[in-house]
């Protein structure tokens, strides 16, 4: 198989890994790049198991990029949040496999793990990947793979037993919270919120966004309707849309016909436990 094959086949597969594993898509494009350019350079070297070889290729690839990432967050202004994506269904060149991603919340979740911990929760939990498959890219036995899955549940909360959650909010749900915050009732809006609702932003100290989470039902409640208010005072300048991020139903805010925030909601049960905002303008290059 030559690389115009195998680029055309795989494409999408080593985008979406390497997209869950560094939380940015000029990354993941970077990394696959490399990875075609090396693979060109064995000059039609033929690969007993292509998917595998280069799966472990871009998580090589991705390892190296992680550990200086780590450093940059830690001096990050605020909170960091994975870069947003577009999964519009009627884009036929989308290079996400939407099946084969995570939810947002899960994404920023995958923060608290090791880079040999987010690779196997991906593999395992994402991308549907066997254990001998999972051992063989992160060069391990299976034995310690599994050990390593466990951990990595442990780590982001969810039990040995336990389904990987996939309540996304739905157009619905975000329909319904826009309409309680046009209303301007703090009841109305802190009715949809769980107990332990939790607002995030990220600016990167580029733009205006809470610095810190925010917290409790009725907090979050009055800064969502300030910002409404703020929409509506200047709704000729602003406009927002509502769309598939991620693959899940997000909003994304335009000023002067450039996206300024995407917002995406994480629901639990019946209430939305926690609200994203991206606004550092390096992650909405794609937007």
């Amino acid at each position: 198989m030559d690389t115009t094959e195998l680029y055309h086949q795989y494409k999408a597969l080593l985008f979406t890994l390497a997209y869950q594993l560094t939380g940015s898509t000029i990354d993941a494009e970077d990394v696959v790049q490399e990875v075609f350019v090396k693979i060109h350079k064995l000059n039609g070297i033929e690969l007993e198991q292509p998917k595998a070889y280069l799966c472990k290729m871009v998580t090589n690839q991705c390892y190296d990029l992680l550990k200086s990432a780590q450093r940059r967050r830690e001096q990050y202004f605020g909170t960091w949040l994975p870069e947003p994506v577009a999964t519009t269904y009627e884009d036929p060149m989308n290079s996400i496999v939407r099946s084969d991603l995570l939810s947002y919340a899960m994404l920023v979740l995958l923060e608290r793990l090791a880079p040999v911990e987010r690779t196997i929760f991906i593999l395992r939990e994402a991308l549907g990947f066997d254990y001998p498959a999972i051992a063989q890219i992160v060069n391990k036995n299976e034995a310690n793979c599994r050990k390593l899955l466990s951990r990595a549940r442990k780590k982001m909360g969810i039990s040995e037993e336990e389904p990987i959650p996939h309540e996304l909010a739905s157009e619905e749900w975000v329909m319904r919270l826009l309409q309680a915050l046009r209303s301007n009732s703090v009841d109305a809006v802190v009715s949809m919120l769980h107990e332990d609702i939790v607002v995030l932003s990220d600016g990167g100290g580029k733009v205006s966004a809470a610095a810190h989470p925010i917290t409790t039902p009725e907090r979050v409640a009055q800064f969502l309707i300030l910002l409404m208010k703020k929409t509506v005072q200047q709704e000729n300048l602003l406009h927002y849309e509502i769309t598939s991020i991620n693959g899940q139903a997000g909003v994304i805010v335009h000023t002067d016909g450039r996206p300024d925030t995407v917002i995406l909601l994480h629901s639990e049960g019946a209430a939305i436990r926690t609200i994203y905002f991206v606004r550092n303008p390096d992650k909405l290059v794609r937007l």
